[in-house]
């Protein structure tokens, strides 16, 4: 049966690959807010993999951008069978000791509320899908603290938190789980991470590859199809975090 699935930050790297692998006899809602080009090639593959694609841009960063979001999915669709919370980022690595209160409100904006106002507006839309599940994407990073993307770190944790919360409060009808990622090569780096410290990275996985979008995607599409999971978590990072 076909899903209409709604992915957040959707125009490169985890959300893409999510976008393409999903697509085939689905309605991929493709999000993005800069890279409109990107998006509509992330469109074009959808298509070409037999689905159909919607863009809708949104700023994910602010109140208004998500309520906006929220409309425009409203307007053009009766429900969500799947909504992936994918949009996130670290913004940028810094000593502990240079903390701010913007990079604070920068950092937990883009990857805790957003996600927690959205899963709580689209809930109506959700409960009329068929089942229907939120996926959320948390870190690595909060197993251990990162010290250089501490914030980060803690802003996914919290976001870990939130989803075993949502998972028993929308449960029986609504399953909600995460997924942790560990180092993926993908353009989240590109601001963030050195090419040296990519390496240093790879060198401490214990499979010793950098994860690629489509481990993760492989991941969601697992989540979406277990009936039998919610308010977990799967840590998809080669071995670099074992619990």
């Amino acid at each position: 049966m076909s899903k209409t699935i709604l992915i957040t930050g959707a125009s490169t790297g985890i959300g893409a690959g999510t976008a393409e692998l999903l697509a085939n006899g689905n309605e991929i809602i493709i999000h993005y807010c800069h890279s409109e080009d990107k998006a509509k090639k992330v469109k074009e593959v959808v298509e070409k993999n037999n689905g159909k694609g919607f863009l809708v841009k949104a700023d994910l960063s602010t109140e208004e951008g998500c309520l906006e979001l929220v409309k425009t999915v409203k307007s053009k669709f009766e429900k969500i069978d799947v909504l992936f919370n994918n949009a996130g980022g670290a913004v940028k690595r810094c000593d502990i000791r240079e903390i701010d209160w913007k990079l604070i409100d920068e950092i937990m904006t883009l990857n805790t509320y957003s996600t927690i106002f959205l899963s709580s507006k689209l809930v109506p839309l959700l409960e009329k899908g068929n089942h229907p599940c939120i996926i959320n994407v948390t870190s690595v990073a909060m197993r251990s603290g990162s010290p250089s993307v501490a914030v980060y770190a803690a802003s996914k944790g919290a976001l870990d938190t939130f989803t075993r919360g949502l998972a028993s409060a929308l449960a029986p009808k609504i399953r909600v789980n995460a997924i942790a990622p560990g180092v993926i090569d993908t353009p989240f780096h590109e601001k963030v991470t050195a090419p040296e410290k990519m390496k240093e990275f790879k060198e401490s996985i214990p499979l010793n590859i950098l994860g690629e979008p489509r481990h993760i995607a492989e991941a969601v599409q697992f989540l979406i199809n277990n009936e039998f999971m919610t308010g977990a978590t799967l840590d998809i990072n080669g071995g670099v975090s074992m619990y």
